[in-house]
């Protein structure tokens, strides 16, 4: 794939979609290839971390993109995809794995998972919770997130989705307080050595990260299945590689979110492929202008350049995109 001359991270003063901010720009790559053929072209473990969603065979409609093929067939191909991740994983790097299932077909995360047993080792297991009611010390009812219902006698509203950390040995040291958050009771301060004295804790492995509210779809996240860009943010914290020297990988990359995520990050190079070409036109438009953006191997029809975008006023950003 085309190489630039490295460059170092730039400090950026801007935020995504999200309103995460940006720690810096590295390289980055986006490549209108198969997965399997973009990872073939990779160097041997040559990747820090893959944080990946693919799709999950429940029928949903992408564009270029049949989500509806035979459990057998399905799980092949995870196989397949799978141990080319492995071959450029580095031997202690970390593939967050993100599926979710549906009422009707509630098994196949873990189908999934037991499918790839052979070629990488389930170390954590996370949940994305995309909406959740707790009670606050009064006792009321407080929601939160991205609450989409379902009109059924039988199923209840499904408000998570998991994210496998696999690792070759579940053996990969993390940076649990990376992501950590503060102590509600301080006196826990003082009584933990582990503390170090500072009040930061592991967030544990249900993570609350809602949806960011849009106002159209079709303009501001313009794909059927994302994950909000803090996700891949957390998974490349936690797994603690100084980001510098850092390497991420996204198979299926669709808008970008993964990338704006490793921008937060602030990570020395950013790798993502997928094999629709209008997904990452997007994608290259919401990403720095020293983005490289190639849709030379895209399947016939000639796509739309990217758009240079600048970003929007009140905001010093070296870029001319907007997030």
């Amino acid at each position: 794939m085309p190489r630039s001359k490295p460059k170092p991270p730039k400090p950026v003063d801007a935020t995504d979609a999200d309103d995460t901010k940006f720690a810096g720009a590295g390289e980055i790559f986006l490549k209108c290839c198969d997965c399997l053929d973009g990872m073939a072209e990779l160097p041997p473990s040559s990747v820090d971390v893959i944080v990946t969603s693919p799709p999950y065979n429940l029928g949903i409609a992408y564009s270029r993109y049949a989500d509806n093929l035979p459990r057998a067939e399905y799980l092949d191909w995870t196989v397949r995809w799978i141990r080319a991740a492995r071959r450029v994983l580095k031997p202690d790097g970390s593939l967050f794995l993100n599926i979710g299932a549906s009422p009707t077909d509630p098994y196949l995360p873990h189908e999934v998972i037991l499918a790839v047993r052979e070629l990488l080792m389930l170390q954590n297991t996370l949940h994305w919770i995309k909406s959740i009611t707790v009670h606050d010390a009064s006792g009321e009812p407080l929601s939160a997130g991205h609450f989409k219902p379902i009109n059924s006698p039988r199923f209840i509203t499904d408000c998570h989705e998991f994210v496998f950390h696999l690792t070759h040995q579940a053996d990969v040291k993390v940076n649990r307080r990376a992501v950590g958050v503060p102590y509600t009771h301080k006196s826990n301060i003082g009584r933990w050595k582990h503390t170090g004295g500072e009040d930061l804790r592991c967030r544990g492995n249900n993570w609350f990260i809602p949806y960011e509210t849009i106002s159209s779809r079709d303009r501001e996240r313009p794909h059927p299945a994302t994950f909000p860009s803090r996700l891949a943010e957390h998974c490349i914290r936690l797994h603690g590689s100084p980001p510098g020297k850092t390497t991420v990988l996204d198979p299926f990359v669709g808008i970008g979110n993964a990338a704006l995520g490793a921008l937060a990050v602030g990570v020395k190079r950013f790798i993502g492929f997928d094999i629709d070409p209008s997904y990452l036109t997007t994608a290259a438009e919401r990403l720095p202008v020293t983005a490289i953006c190639d849709l030379s191997k895209c399947p016939p029809g000639k796509p739309r350049a990217p758009k240079k975008r600048g970003r929007p006023p009140g905001r010093n950003s070296p870029t001319k995109k907007s997030s």
